[in-house]
């Protein structure tokens, strides 16, 4: 069965703000949100996230107010708006710069945490609006200067746009799109293990970024031809992911494997495999791992085994 629906959301989907971008270029209405002490800010230190109750178990996103919120923006980092959750003003505030921000905190606020490694228990809204801040931010730390003729860059709508003080180009935040597909043949679906990978043990789905003048399912055909020498035919849609590490959307299909033979490329794969429903089932057993819960790798995945015979 190749056409297989999205059995429910992807981690970091669902966001709950209103972006509000026409709020961007209202300088005034910026000024007075900053000033606010009801206006949240979500900080990012150095790639992580502030969140508390993570050794429990139980994470959950710490989103700063008032005095902690003006501790963490004295740091000196960019900011950005990110939009309105429920009516109240969410910003996002990189404090990357201070060594060790949680002294500037008041006690019991957590601490900063790989938002990767707990987005999976974390409630879908709070992961999307940390994402969403890791991504901008990442974008902000490392956009400072300008790609066309080298200038500083300076933000514009709060945060959202960066533009050079030399020729005046404008910047606007990248979003890298790549295809993740699942390529089903018979009963069995095909899987490989990247050098890349952390787990020595773990195989996923294929994988590849969307190439200029290039369909999505062309760029799915070429990738799986690229890695593994398998033919690819039918390709379907699945769903997406938002992936701001650093600056992805990944773009989720189920594809049609019209050949068995594998042909890696060891620049790109240690291994592929054809592995069967019942393998996938019990990877434990079969001495291999699937990817990590929070990936939309795991979701075609799952999805394939819950609609399989």
């Amino acid at each position: 069965m190749l056409s297989v629906p999205a059995s429910r959301p992807n981690a970091y989907t669902g966001s709950p703000l209103d972006r509000a971008g026409h709020r961007r270029d209202d300088q005034d209405w910026i000024a007075q949100a900053l000033a606010d002490p009801e206006t949240l800010f979500a900080p990012v230190w150095r790639s992580r996230s502030l969140m508390k109750g993570v050794e429990a178990g139980k994470p959950e996103a710490v989103l700063l107010t008032g005095a902690a919120a003006e501790a963490v923006r004295m740091a000196g980092g960019p900011w950005a708006f990110l939009g309105l959750w429920e009516g109240r003003p969410v910003f996002t505030v990189d404090c990357s710069a201070a060594e060790d921000p949680l002294p500037l905190l008041p006690d019991g606020m957590g601490g900063f945490t790989d938002l990767r490694q707990v987005a999976g228990l974390l409630p879908a809204g709070e992961a999307s609006v940390l994402a969403h801040a890791r991504g901008l931010m990442h974008w902000r730390t490392r956009h400072r200067f300008c790609g066309v003729c080298g200038g500083e860059c300076a933000p514009r709508s709060a945060g959202n746009v960066m533009v050079c003080t030399n020729c005046n180009a404008q910047h606007f935040p990248r979003t890298d799109p790549a295809v993740i597909m699942l390529v089903v043949r018979g009963d069995r679906a095909l899987l490989g293990h990247s050098h890349r990978f952390p787990n020595s043990k773990m195989y996923s789905t294929l994988a590849g970024f969307v190439e200029p003048g290039e369909s999505l399912e062309e760029a799915v055909r070429r990738e799986v031809k690229e890695e593994t020498g398998v033919e690819v035919g039918e390709v379907l849609y699945h769903s997406s992911q938002p992936w701001p590490f650093p600056a992805s959307i990944m773009l989720g299909f189920h594809a049609e494997g019209l050949t068995d033979a594998i042909t890696i490329d060891p620049e790109e794969l240690q291994d592929a495999r054809w592995f069967t429903r019942e393998e996938m089932r019990d990877a434990a057993a079969h001495g291999f791992s699937l990817p990590r819960i929070d990936s939309i790798a795991r979701r075609l995945i799952e999805d394939w085994l819950e609609h399989g015979a």
